[in-house]
């Protein structure tokens, strides 16, 4: 027993040394359970922001789309952000779902949440209707905040919600008058107008209430009050509303400084990854603006911003999925440019395949940089990111080693007893960025989080497989709960499933991933057609606009196709591997065919 404590610690503690030497402000706290080895900001997550505006008043916090706006100025929206919401009622510990991409109110109204002691419900804006009306309804939301171009499907579920306000924002409203013009004369013009007559508020209306605000409008909040929800599949693939607090995100900023002793005050980094996203919330701005770092906000991803912005900025960090990097390697405008200001890049969200890391560091070395791309690894439940590469040590197909604080530990799954060094286990995580439960869901919480009676912490139970060698660092191996991955979106076949099932002419359905070049998986549906129903185009029409309704654009099948049986495992359950190798199968006799023509 004595041996797996030991095994623990030492990966725990495989970044503390170099960093206490390089840190200034490592040392331990005398408040927690565990020995710290940082200090982390005890207060909320706008009390940090706020520090950080006090210390760097005139730095700049963002940019989006040609517009820059400092600490101060950020500040002082954010508190007449807060202000409004007080006015309309907002009070502490109620949900307010914001439903944005990366955009200047988007981040204002964030913390705005945070500083009436509110709880931001993040979700996509892509959402089906259904999805949507499902994640008001369990955070049973009192307002949502939306852009123009997605209040059609809100105000089609808003009935079946506790929603007293939809706030309705625009993306011009924050551009600066010649990006403006442009704007309306392209993008602009594809938004459908909202009645004047309709029951919103739009954003500057809202701002406004400001004036008539509550002098009283801040809430003191303590480090472990629950701030945030995020949403993920949990361990079972139902989805679930994870409760994360102050802690939890100012925790990891002081982490990604200390994994990071190349940050400087002042530093870019490329905010491309989603606020609905814990890597993009957590990591690509929460961490960045806490620490007096300046976020480049991409409100829309598509490669060729990407590129442009990179070099356009001078971004010292960027951090992505790998389709990112894949796509990065394909952009021909990058050709020549120099990327010798890049200090960190980092890659997560899903497995950076070795060979893919080999052509994406050569990418760098051609273009002047002098770092490679670190592979890290997390889950929503650890606010996405809890182990990464060092600074100077790679090994082929490591996802690195824990953050400071951070415990990670293999196990015989679903057990507490860990494997030997070099056996494959479930990955469990224990650390400050840990969350706090899943929303109104104490049976899924209790599963996941478990406290050892061997060393007295709180564990995630992942139901992740790694490996860990004797230095301590770790392998992702695979998932033990059916999962699909694309562009860095978890996809869980069993909700697609029950969705298609539900459809009137559909008998039974299974969902697989299919290797996809750009986005690691694509979803391709399986359908066996009730008795009478004759697959046909117009089948096929009417199932894919049923899964528009309710499924989420990314998740969306490519394609469908009509079996008339399914492959059956012994105990009659639907053998999807079968129809995941026969998809390989046809992958490679295309890409062999092409060899041959070629």
């Amino acid at each position: 027993m004595a041996d797996k404590k030991e095994k623990t610690t030492k990966t725990a503690q495989a970044f503390d040394t170099p960093i206490t030497e390089r840190i200034p402000w490592a040392k331990a706290s005398e408040q927690s359970e565990i020995p710290l080895t940082l200090e982390y900001f005890d207060g909320s997550m706008a009390d940090a922001i706020e520090e950080m505006a006090k210390k760097y008043p005139t730095s700049i916090a963002f940019d989006f789309m040609g517009r820059s706006t400092t600490f101060r100025r950020m500040v002082e929206e954010i508190d007449k952000c807060a202000r409004a919401l007080r006015t309309i009622g907002v009070r502490e510990n109620d949900c307010v779902t914001i439903a944005m991409p990366n955009c200047p109110q988007a981040i204002f109204l964030f913390y705005a949440v945070n500083r009436i002691g509110a709880i931001a419900n993040m979700i996509h804006p892509l959402s089906a209707e259904k999805e949507i009306e499902n994640y008001l309804n369990m955070s049973n939301s009192v307002v949502a905040v939306t852009l123009d171009q997605f209040y059609d499907k809100f105000e089609r579920i808003r009935e079946n919600t506790n929603v007293i306000n939809i706030i309705i924002a625009s993306i011009k409203d924050e551009l600066s008058r010649p990006i403006r013009a442009g704007y309306m004369l392209t993008e602009g013009r594809k938004i459908k107008k909202i009645p004047e007559d309709a029951p919103v508020i739009r954003w500057n209306q809202f701002m406004n209430l400001a004036k008539s605000g509550f002098y009283n409008y801040r809430k003191e909040r303590n480090a472990d009050d629950p701030a945030v929800i995020l949403y993920s599949g949990g361990t079972t693939g139902t989805t679930k509303g994870i409760v994360l607090t102050n802690r939890n995100f100012n925790a990891l900023a002081g982490q990604i400084v200390a994994t990071n002793p190349m940050y400087r005050h002042g530093d870019k980094m490329l905010a491309a990854m989603p606020l609905f996203h814990g890597f993009g919330l957590g990591v690509c701005i929460h961490s960045m603006l806490a620490n007096g770092g300046r976020c480049i906000l991409i409100p829309r991803f598509t490669a060729k911003s990407y590129a442009k912005q990179i070099v356009k900025y001078k971004c010292n960090f960027i951090a992505g999925v790998p389709t990112l990097f894949e796509a990065l390697l394909r952009i021909s405008s990058m050709e020549g440019k120099d990327l010798s200001f890049l200090k960190g890049v980092f890659s997560g969200g899903d497995s950076l395949s070795i060979e893919l890391k080999k052509k994406f560091d050569h990418f760098l070395l051609d273009h002047h940089a002098t770092i490679q791309v670190r592979e890290g690894y997390g889950t929503t439940e650890t606010v996405t990111a809890c182990c990464l590469t060092p600074p100077f040590m790679y090994k082929e197909g490591s996802i690195g080693i824990p953050f400071p604080d951070t415990f990670i530990k293999i196990v015989e799954p679903d057990t507490d007893n860990e494997v030997p060094y070099g056996t494959e286990g479930e990955i469990l995580l224990a650390g400050p960025t840990v969350m706090d439960r899943y929303w109104n869901n104490k049976e899924e919480t209790d599963l996941t989080l478990r406290k050892s009676p061997v060393d007295g912490l709180t564990w995630v139970y992942t139901g992740d497989l790694g490996i860990m060698d004797e230095e301590g660092f770790i392998y992702f191996k695979g998932r033990s709960k059916r999962m699909i991955i694309s562009s860095g979106y978890n996809i869980y076949p069993a909700q697609l499933e029950n969705i298609l099932d539900a459809h009137e002419d559909v008998q039974m359905s299974c969902v697989i991933g299919v290797p996809d070049p750009y986005r690691m998986q694509k979803v391709k549906a399986f359908v066996t057609l009730k008795p009478g129903i004759e697959p046909s185009e117009q089948v096929k029409a009417d199932i894919m606009a049923h899964c528009k309704k309710y499924m989420a654009k990314y998740a969306l099948p490519y394609d469908i196709e009509f079996r008339e049986d399914m492959p059956k495992t012994l105990v009659g359950k639907v053998a999807y591997r079968v129809l995941e190798e026969e998809e390989l199968n046809k992958i490679k006799a295309e890409e062999e065919k092409e060899g041959s023509a070629n």
